[in-house]
């Protein structure tokens, strides 16, 4: 089977990072766990348009979870610890995940990571969209005989 190229158009100068970004993204695991939410919150007058990722993470707390940027991609890793009494624990039926997780999101060039919040076994991580500068610019043409 071959490889798609998906920008290789010959207008479309300088998209390698944008290529392997996709190839990345598509290799990552299709892993439902945990649950999270990806939603854009407006622009107010003290605060940019910025995207929140919401993480139901029921039953970790603040120090088995951890956030942290790695080469671009936004890393959400958790691990409960077990407790001294649980292993004297008998479960006649366990359907509440114990398990550790890796989340990773993959963060555009400029992407801000501004701060994470643990409430009611959501984990809500704000990030700041970069505002693009518009820019023009008048190249010199010279010429050579």
């Amino acid at each position: 089977m071959s490889r798609m190229q998906s920008l290789n158009s010959p207008f479309l100068l300088g998209f390698d990072d944008i290529e392997r970004a996709l190839e990345r993204a598509g290799r990552a695991a299709p892993d439902g766990y945990p649950p999270y939410n990806i939603e854009r919150l407006a622009r107010s007058e003290h605060e940019p348009e910025r995207l929140r990722i919401t993480l139901a993470v029921a039953g970790f707390t603040r120090g088995e979870l951890d956030v942290c940027v790695e080469e671009r991609q936004l890393m959400v890793r958790g691990r409960q610890l077990e407790e001294p009494g649980d292993k004297a624990r008998q479960y006649l039926h366990r359907g509440i995940a114990a398990r550790q997780f890796q989340r990773a999101f993959l963060l555009a060039e400029g992407m801000e990571v501004l701060g994470a919040d643990l409430r009611n076994g959501l984990l809500a991580i704000d990030l700041a969209r970069p505002e693009p500068e518009k820019m023009t610019r008048k190249i010199n043409i010279s010429v050579r005989d």
